[in-house]
């Protein structure tokens, strides 16, 4: 199993600060973060894109480009991009450039988006929001089979025998889909082919096991071959030396987080007390000292089978030495703990996309 975090690149949303100056620090720290999640032998890390004041990455393939000119071995994803409010040309290119400079290490993670705020501002129209998806990602696994391309959508002008350049170095690009919990989601990946990212940020994740099952029957029937399946849990999730000081933390940034979203959505606010019972055994916040996050891992691996495991850390607003911190144990003591229970080894055998 791939162990690797994932963020969107979170900055304060305090409008008396300075955005240029609080963007370009963030910025700068997210390169340093994935240049130890490369050093310390983490898999994967993903940055989602975003157009909210309190997020830094509405460009991921940008910001990842950045990241690949200074590590040697991670893969580098978008978590997600969000393709309805996008053009599968120009994320197809972008992506694929991302290859061309990471010597083969890009993936595309694509989804519907868990915000709003780019389809007005792009141009596009809320009530074709399962339509444009539909339609964006049938021409990007066009583009991602053929250099040549024909298709015809309803939402989107046709092309007609036109090349899509550069091409990847990898053949196939990688392309995941996100979902957050739809059956109608989960059953079109499946259907496809296509590797499946759960996001799994409440609640109890057991509940989510169904989906996987949805998931691999709906391949099945759609006659894919099994042995290209793969999914991938993503959690909210922090590991400090000690359970108490992960909790004492990441309990502050994440709430404040998860509050303010949900006083968009009319979620009822969070807790220390809700916040603890989350990070029990049947939670679903990965939050503690290294063998207590590692036993979870392991525990919710023979739950779901997946092939990934992404922990969001870098949440909110904080300290970058503390995500750093974060970053060096997860990957120097909890991985070394999940492969060997997974593997017998603690380097482990590397899932690949």
């Amino acid at each position: 199993m791939e162990l690797g975090l994932y963020t969107f690149a979170d900055v304060n949303p305090d409008p008396a600060l300075n955005k240029g100056a609080e963007a370009a620090r963030r910025l700068k720290n997210l390169i340093e973060e994935i240049e130890l999640a490369d050093q310390v032998g983490l898999d994967v890390f993903g940055l989602g894109e975003h157009h909210r004041p309190e997020y830094a990455a509405s460009a991921p393939a940008v910001a990842l480009a950045a990241a690949a000119a200074k590590t040697k071995n991670i893969r580098l994803s978008s978590a997600v991009t969000v393709l309805s409010s996008d053009d599968p040309v120009r994320v197809f290119q972008q992506f694929a450039t991302l290859d061309l400079i990471s010597n083969g290490r890009a993936e595309i993670m694509a989804g519907r988006g868990s915000f709003i705020e780019s389809f007005p501002l792009f141009g596009y129209n809320l009530e074709d929001y399962d339509q444009l998806f539909e339609e964006k990602l049938d021409l990007l696994l066009a583009i991602r089979e053929s250099e040549q391309v024909s298709w015809a959508g309803d939402l989107r002008a046709p092309i007609q025998g036109r090349g899509v350049y550069p091409r990847p170095l990898q053949d196939p690009l990688p392309i995941w889909i996100a979902v957050g919990g739809t059956p109608q989601s989960v059953a079109r990946a499946g259907a496809l082919g296509l590797p499946m990212a759960l996001a799994i940020i409440g609640g109890e994740p057991r509940r989510f096991a169904p989906l996987i099952d949805l998931y691999r029957e709906a391949a099945r029937r759609a006659g894919q071959d099994a042995a290209r399946l793969k999914t991938s849990i993503n959690v909210h999730g922090f590991v400090a030396d000690t359970t108490e000081a992960a909790a004492d933390q990441f309990y502050g940034p994440q709430a404040e987080v998860m509050n303010r979203i949900g006083r968009e959505r009319g979620w009822g606010p969070t807790s220390r007390a809700h916040f603890d019972q989350s990070r029990g055994s049947h939670g679903a916040l990965f939050v503690g000292a290294p063998e207590v996050v590692a036993e979870k891992i392991v525990a919710h691996h023979k739950l779901f089978r997946n092939d990934r495991f992404l922990l969001q850390m870098a949440i909110g607003t904080m300290p970058h030495e503390q995500i750093m911190h974060g970053i060096e144990l997860y990957g120097t003591k909890v991985a070394p703990l999940v492969r060997k229970a997974l593997t017998g080894e603690s380097e482990g055998a590397k899932a690949t996309a």
